[in-house]
């Protein structure tokens, strides 16, 4: 099984996510889309995280009717903060069967160079890159990529919160069980 692992905060999840993972699964070689909820990106600031297994709750409350989704816990309990090659190399040893690539935005890609054994990723692992407006895919350091022209919405985890905090609806911006489970539990306010 081919398995595209897509790393993220999910801080929180919403629509756009949902809409990236549906146009792999529908439009690559993709079998399977794993959410891979990262406790603590060391490239973005820990503070404004929600506790990981409500993020983790959240993901799985979105996807909880698509067969083709999963929630990944897997970083949870691997040494932190996590890197994507040490995630990648845990889950090649557990699940020696499984084909995985790296979902990863355009604008993250441009910043491939920065990331723990990058070359090692990239000699190793395949990539599907979604285009971000503003964030072309000019160089490639010789990895094994397909980039998509997926469908985009130009909201963010950061712009949610922020309306959140405001006292602004983000109701139709969220999965409608993630939109009522973020008001119960008074999240990002």
């Amino acid at each position: 099984m081919h398995i595209g692992l897509y790393f993220g905060s999910f801080n929180p999840i919403h629509i756009g996510h949902l809409i990236i993972a549906n146009h792999i699964v529908e439009n690559t070689g993709i079998d399977k889309v794993w959410f891979v909820i990262s406790p603590h990106n060391p490239l973005k600031d820990a503070h404004t995280l929600l506790n990981e297994y409500d993020r983790l709750h959240l993901v799985e409350l979105a996807i909880k009717d698509n067969h083709k989704f999963r929630a990944s816990n897997v970083e949870f309990h691997l040494p932190k903060p996590s890197y994507t090659i040490d995630t990648l190399t845990y889950l090649t040893e557990k699940f020696p069967l499984e084909q995985f690539s790296v979902i990863i935005g355009s604008d993250s890609f441009q910043n491939i160079h920065r990331w723990k054994n990058y070359e090692q990723l990239l000699a190793n692992y395949s990539l599907i890159v979604y285009k971000r407006p503003g964030f072309e895919v000019k160089e490639t350091y010789g990895a094994n990529l397909t980039v998509l022209d997926a469908q985009l919405l130009e909201i963010s985890s950061t712009y949610i919160r922020k309306q959140i905090k405001q006292g602004k609806s983000v109701r139709y911006l969220l999965p409608d069980a993630v939109w009522e489970y973020v008001e119960r539990n008074r999240y990002y306010k």
